[in-house]
């Protein structure tokens, strides 16, 4: 499809869709067709609501769209709630691949047809999806497994639509001042990185023997072993999981399965993921997760992961805190400080996150709903413009399935519990001694490096002045000097950092004081 084609094809969809709005900010007029209508409304006798036909345009456009659409659904942060629930009801089935075709792809990328490289084949696939299909095979040893196999032409389909998209947001963020609040370009370019990590099966696998190794000790966790002699960039050939759905509690009951530690032990490997390991499953709805005759739990689907990097746990830190200690002004700058692009004002932040914030006041830890919690959070982000971090949204994602999972299996389920710990953990951490070394390693090199350069910053400004009346100061010749000087100052407040530090002490009694949440009996 050319350039033009493509365009006109998004100009059109938009337009029959009641998108007339977008169509302007991205500078789409001219390919909107002279004569177009709404669709739906005389299909089912009433009007389609807004969301609803955002979610048709997606459909229509195809797969990159549907994804795009998966993944604004996971982003409290950029979009209300009613269109987030809306596009959790796309759709990710797709027409099977000819059967000749796959066998072309795995002969190409394995050395021979499918009959030759593995004991069984079958043709007929377990699931079909945008991207690729999975497919039921043994091994030469009797190895029960699944294959995946990416769609033929689908990385150049891919590349052309993140392109356009990447186009559109660039456009829309010269003529939008709200575009550009949200950094549509920075969004665009983090949803392609996620898009192309699914597009490559050797990712996939390494993220799987990653996910292996953190859960190595644990023997109620599975992931199924990657067979590498058989798997690609286009074909991932992985140890087929057998067992229930997580979510289907009838079967968990007939299997004589205990839900309420089955509901513990999910929220358990979930946290350590995203609190200890720092290295998470990015997509744990229930398709995903397995419950097998023991009661372990067998995780499948590597493709979307995400990762907290040290910063974004320190910040993370102080952003619990806050909530646990109910103070609304420390979660406002916490919230401030995650934001990716613009900062947020501090105070107005904080008069719409106190009513929030004193909702639970009087309740338990354990009590405070983290979900909803969080989605009110976030919620308060996005009327404020700031847009998070990625793996941000992708955590309170994960987060929010996992008390959803949890409290389905077990409705008294109290997810709070679990996270306390993993916070106190986290908490501690940004006072540990380790922590405050590295500060002040970071400190001390900065403010060595600016007190070497002073001399000869004040022999230039000297030079100048002494040059006479053509003196000409501009902003843009000034900023070097003034961050120097701004990141000095943020440095020489380490006195404060220390003194914090040693407060903390008082800090940590107090928490583990207000983290001390009682057991109930039965619980693991």
């Amino acid at each position: 499809m050319s350039g033009v084609q493509h365009y006109r094809r998004i100009a059109d969809t938009l337009a029959r869709h009641g998108f007339g709005a977008f169509i302007g900010v991205a500078g789409l007029q001219r390919w909107v067709p002279l004569h177009h209508g709404l669709l739906g409304h005389e299909r089912r006798g009433q009007p389609y609501s807004t969301p609803e036909h955002l979610r048709l345009a997606l459909e229509e456009l195809g797969p990159t769209y549907i994804k795009l659409g998966q993944v604004l659904s996971t982003r409290p942060d950029l979009l209300p709630d009613n269109y987030r629930q809306e596009l959790v009801a796309l759709q990710d089935d797709a027409k099977p691949v000819a059967a000749t075709q796959i066998s072309e792809v795995i002969h190409c990328e394995l050395g021979g047809p499918p009959s030759e490289v593995f004991a069984s084949f079958e043709l007929k696939p377990l699931a079909s999806a945008s991207l690729g299909q999975a497919h039921a095979a043994t091994l030469r040893d009797g190895t029960e497994v699944v294959v995946k196999v990416r769609r033929p032409h689908v990385v150049e389909q891919v590349a052309e639509d993140l392109e356009t998209l990447r186009n559109l947001a660039a456009r829309a963020s010269r003529r939008s001042d709200l575009a550009a609040d949200y950094d549509l370009v920075g969004i665009a370019e983090e949803f392609a990185h996620t898009l192309r990590a699914e597009l490559d099966y050797l990712q996939e696998g390494r993220n799987a023997e990653r996910f292996a190794a953190n859960f190595l000790n644990d023997p109620t966790v599975r992931v199924p072993r990657i067979y590498w002699e058989t798997t690609t960039s286009r074909v991932l050939t992985l140890e087929r999981m057998h067992g229930i759905k997580v979510n289907d509690v009838a079967a968990l009951d007939a299997a004589g399965i205990d839900r309420a530690a089955l509901a513990s032990r999910a929220a358990r490997i979930a946290t350590q993921m995203i609190f200890q390991d720092g290295f998470f499953h990015a997509d744990p709805h229930p398709g995903n997760l397995f419950v097998e005759n023991d009661g372990g739990i067998a995780l499948i689907d590597f493709g979307m992961v995400g990762e907290v990097d040290e910063q974004l746990r320190d910040r993370l830190g102080a952003l619990l805190l806050g909530v646990i200690r109910r103070d609304p002004g420390a979660v406002a700058a916490a919230v401030s400080s995650l934001s990716a692009g613009r900062r947020a004002d501090v105070s107005a932040l904080r008069a719409d996150l106190s009513p929030i914030i004193k909702r639970y006041t009087d309740a338990d830890l354990g009590q405070i709903p983290i979900a909803e919690a969080t989605q009110d959070v976030l919620g308060v982000a996005r009327r404020h413009h700031l847009v998070l971090p990625r793996e941000l949204a992708l955590l309170c994602k994960t987060l929010v399935m996992a008390e959803g999972l949890a409290e389905e299996l077990d409705p008294k389920f109290q997810f709070a519990e679990v996270i306390a710990p993993q916070a106190e953990r986290l908490i501690a951490a940004r006072y540990s001694p380790e922590h405050l070394a590295r500060q002040l390693r970071s400190a001390g090199a900065d403010a060595l490096e600016f007190l070497a350069d002073v001399p000869d910053r004040l022999t230039e400004l000297r030079q100048a002045v002494q040059a006479g009346p053509d003196l000409h100061l501009r902003a843009e010749e000034l900023e070097p000097l003034i961050s120097r000087l701004e990141a000095t100052g943020r440095r020489l407040a380490l006195a404060v950092i220390l003194a914090a530090a040693i407060r903390s002490l008082a800090d940590l009694r107090w928490l583990r004081r207000a983290m001390s949440i009682p057991r109930k009996a039965g619980r693991e």
